[in-house]
């Protein structure tokens, strides 16, 4: 039988009914209620300020308790078709995430005064799993006179998003590890900011403690662009050049010569700002091959998606690879992830002489067997179902220590990685950030599309590769 929602109308109704339900209070139950009422009282949703109140954590809303008790008024005891007319309670003591709270409503009299609609009160209580009373009182209501048996509405499954929420911790891991190791915001070469959208991720990136901004490009321009936003620039120096293309080499030989720690892309084509770094005599070039790494907020997911190279190498051979790889590796090193789980991805699982991606993937896999590769757990060919779903994995047959959980996705070519980027950012809202890696310095290589808050999460990428880095490595 479907489950069915039936009431105890006027006739069947006695005093001494009872009725009741269990709810254990979660997070995403805090969550939801201050969404639905608008109420962010410090106290029920700010961790840091509850931590200092009576309570010393965060408390459900009192209200919460107060909808268990309509749940059951409206469902079960007297159910469909009774009408709320008044309540009274009192709060008696803090519901904690975590706490089980068992809510009981008992029929306390029954008003049946001719001429006039049924009535009853009903008395109230709601304990938790310690049999502390947390709520009590009464409330009034009209009681059905019908019988009234339905099925059950499917209601459906209710998801909390925040999209971004794991960038946003990683901004603050950013000004976390900058002030344990004492050091100074990244000293960054901003370059032809002339338009209000980098112009203001730089800053907000410098107001958030991440960088020291330096502006480098066509000072009319960049001021201009300032006066139009209403964005004080007063408190950064600005390094004036004729146009964007010498901006971007004169922001790079800064770099190079130690004068800024990382780089930034304002407003000008990645083509122009990446060959002045790619130069070989005069730019920011190691020993290993640059890349592009995005660092992508899934909804859904645990923990934070790396995706390279979507920006630079487009067709990488498999010395190319080994150096994409492994600097996906450091950069997710560190983002705190001690053994990255890295999956190189293609059409199929098995090794086809007629799809080259399957063969690079085994040979990454043997090169990291060998020590070529070092630092993570790799593991390839692997299409991109059983790298980010376990039970795809399964169905299929593959045993993998990575399938599901993979940390890093490695893609056969930049086409590829760029599409599965911007298909996660546009089609699934996740939020993206980004960075250039195998550098002298971290290049913060953002779309001319991208908002504030991806550039600022980008500039905490770079403030924790030059911390987890500490030296320059080495250049060509």
């Amino acid at each position: 039988m479907a489950d069915l929602i039936e009431n105890r109308p006027f006739p069947e109704l006695h005093v001494g009914d009872t009725a009741s339900l269990t709810r254990n209070f979660t997070q995403d139950d805090l969550e939801t209620f201050a969404l639905m009422s608008g109420d962010v009282n410090p106290a029920h949703v700010d961790d840091a300020f509850a931590a200092s109140a009576p309570f010393h954590k965060v408390v459900a809303h009192g209200m919460w308790s107060a909808a268990l008790i309509s749940n059951v008024l409206g469902t079960q005891l007297p159910g469909p078709g009774t009408t709320y007319l008044g309540q009274v309670l009192k709060f008696l003591a803090p519901v904690f995430v975590g706490d089980t709270v068992r809510v009981t409503v008992t029929v306390a009299s029954i008003d049946a005064t001719p001429g006039n609609p049924p009535r009853a009160t009903l008395h109230c209580l709601v304990t938790n799993q310690r049999n502390e009373t947390v709520v009590a009182g009464d409330a009034e209501v009209l009681v059905p006179t019908e019988k009234v048996q339905r099925p059950r509405v499917h209601l459906p499954q209710l998801e909390l998003r925040d999209p971004g929420a794991k960038l946003r911790k990683l901004i603050d891991q950013a000004r976390d590890t900058l002030a344990k190791t004492g050091r100074q915001p990244m000293l960054t070469a901003v370059v032809h900011a002339v338009d209000a959208v980098s112009l203001g991720g730089a800053i907000d990136a410098a107001r958030a403690g991440l960088v020291r901004p330096v502006f480098v490009g066509p000072e009319a321009r960049i001021r201009a662009a300032a006066e139009a936003a209403n964005i004080d620039l007063s408190p950064y120096p600005i390094v004036g050049t004729e146009h964007s293309h010498a901006a971007a080499s004169l922001a790079v030989s800064m770099a190079r010569s130690g004068k800024v720690q990382a780089v930034m892309k304002g407003s000008l084509h990645t083509d122009e700002l990446m060959h002045a770094v790619l130069d070989g005599a005069t730019g920011l070039r190691t020993d290993r091959r640059v890349s592009h790494v995005f660092v992508i907020d899934v909804v859904g997911r645990n923990g934070l998606q790396l995706v390279s190279d979507a920006a630079i190498n487009v067709l990488p051979d498999l010395a190319t690879k080994r150096d994409i790889v492994q600097n996906a590796i450091d950069l997710a090193h560190a983002l705190g992830i001690a053994t990255p789980r890295v999956a190189l991805l293609s059409a199929v699982e098995m090794v086809n002489p007629n799809i080259p991606s399957t063969i690079d993937a085994a040979a990454l896999c043997k090169m990291a067997d060998r020590g070529q590769i070092t630092g993570a757990i790799l593991d390839g060919p692997l299409a991109f179902d059983n790298a980010v779903s376990a039970e795809a994995a399964r169905t299929k047959g593959i045993n993998s220590p990575i399938a599901g959980i993979a940390d890093v996705l490695i893609a056969p070519n930049l086409e590829a990685a760029n599409m599965l980027a911007k298909q996660l950012e546009y089609l699934g809202e996740a939020k993206v950030a980004g960075l250039v890696v195998g550098t002298r310095v971290p290049v913060v290589l953002t779309s001319r599309a991208d908002l504030p808050d991806a550039r600022m999460a980008s500039c905490a990428l770079a403030v924790l590769l030059d911390a987890a880095r500490g030296a320059i490595p080495r250049a060509v």
